[in-house]
């Protein structure tokens, strides 16, 4: 097959995918949804395979020592489609775009797009999307690299938790029991087990939205500039977000949240005051079989509520320590203690409201984020202020998918 025909599947390919992008915003169902996915996921696997056929067509074209006689592909240099590469689901397909998008040229495109509205040009992205009067575009790689990056590693809660990528609406299941060992005589065998599965876990698509405003003034910031700014107000925006999700999300149009979850019997400890006790109480409330990699959540103000206090050799059961980063690091009894924001959850006061968790244990590593890391960008103008605001979009879920190592501490007023 010649490479002007690869290049007309290509182009068919790629008007596929746009049709299928385009068909989203209208799918009724969450089924319709799952379809979509599956057939992006198809087509672009098609679309990485047909670019690779044609960089080795290209290379043979522009090497004269492996191009036969019987070759007949002009000598042309082809621009890769770049704009519909944005949603790839997380499937590990070779990209064989190299580092075009990357560049600084597309770089300096698209700071001009988003400040002054000049269309990026043709030859620098495969094509436009336009589902609204608002004209969409994706983000440069090198800026969504370095978004996803800040994502793992800027807050306390999000490097701890289990992310994964499961299509929406497919259900996970859990196994409501564990196979047993048994010692048996010689020659003798032992009962057969059933590994019986009772429950699933399904995450949804839920839309987390970030509008960032720039003024007319910012038109006249240089690329560096516009790049931090871009990047650090989304991270900071988005991993505030998914974090307080983590914690306290309601699970209604948000992830569900640790403290949204009812604990197993003996494992929410109320209490009118806080002492030494309490906190031998809530250790002795993890299961022994789940002790391993379970920490303290709690603000730093409720963590400083515990400091001073001593056991019984007059030992404290607090302590902050130097980190080899410098940064401090909190513990209480020997257990590392994760500071969450005051926003997150509550702090310990006297005046704290009944039935509210001022702190928890957890292994965070039972709580999973499913979420493909999606990120696509609109525009529009606010006409009152000539404010142009930039908006991006990730689409993510999650929840606790084992509750046994969760212990809340929640405030109980006396009567």
């Amino acid at each position: 097959m010649g490479i002007n025909e690869l290049r007309k599947q290509l182009e068919e390919l790629s008007a596929k995918r746009k049709s299928l992008i385009d068909s989203i915003d209208g799918a009724a169902s969450a089924e319709a949804l799952s379809a979509i996915e599956l057939d992006l996921r198809k087509t672009d696997i098609q679309i990485a395979e047909l670019r690779a056929r044609i960089s080795e067509e290209e290379q043979k074209a522009a090497d004269p020592a492996v191009r036969s006689d019987k070759d007949d592909i002009p000598e042309t240099r082809t621009m890769r489609p770049i704009g519909a590469d944005i949603i790839r689901n997380n499937i590990n397909i070779p990209d064989e775009r190299g580092q075009a998008d990357s560049d600084i040229e597309y770089r300096k495109a698209f700071m001009d797009f988003v400040l002054r509205k000049k269309p990026i040009p043709a030859e620098l992205r495969a094509g436009e999307v336009t589902k609204t009067t608002d004209v969409s575009a994706v983000i440069p790689t090198v800026l969504v690299n370095r978004i996803i990056e800040e994502l793992a590693h800027y807050g306390m809660i999000l490097p701890l938790i289990t992310r994964t990528n499961y299509k929406g609406g497919v259900n996970i299941p859990k196994a409501s029991t564990r196979p047993k060992a048994t010692w048996v005589a010689e020659g003798e065998g032992s009962d057969k087990q059933k590994k019986t599965v009772t429950e699933y876990i399904a995450f949804s698509y839920y839309k987390l939205r970030c509008a960032i405003a720039m003024t007319l003034e910012v038109t006249v910031v240089t690329l560096p500039i516009f790049e931090d700014t871009f990047v650090r107000q989304v991270v900071e925006a988005m991993h505030i977000e998914l974090e307080k999700s983590i914690i306290s999300g309601t699970g209604t149009g948000q992830p569900k949240g640790i403290l949204t979850e009812t604990p197993n019997e003996g494992q929410k400890l109320e209490t009118d005051t806080i002492n030494y006790q309490l906190i031998v109480n809530a250790e002795a409330a993890i299961p022994a079989q789940y002790d391993s990699g379970v920490l303290w959540c709690m603000t730093k103000k409720t963590f400083f509520s515990f400091v001073g206090m001593t056991d019984a050799n007059g030992q404290p059961i607090a302590r902050v320590n130097a980190g080899i980063n410098g940064r401090p690091e909190y513990n209480i009894l020997g257990r590392d203690v994760v500071i969450a924001a005051d926003e997150y959850m509550d702090s310990w006061s006297d005046t704290l409201e009944d039935g509210k968790v001022f702190a928890f244990l957890y292994n965070f590593k039972d709580y999973i984020l499913n979420s493909n890391l999606e990120l696509t960008t609109k525009f529009y103008e606010d006409n009152d202020t000539d404010d142009t605001v930039f908006k991006a979009v990730m689409l993510a879920d999650g929840k606790c998918a084992d509750i046994n190592s969760l212990v809340q501490l929640a405030k109980k007023n006396s009567e």
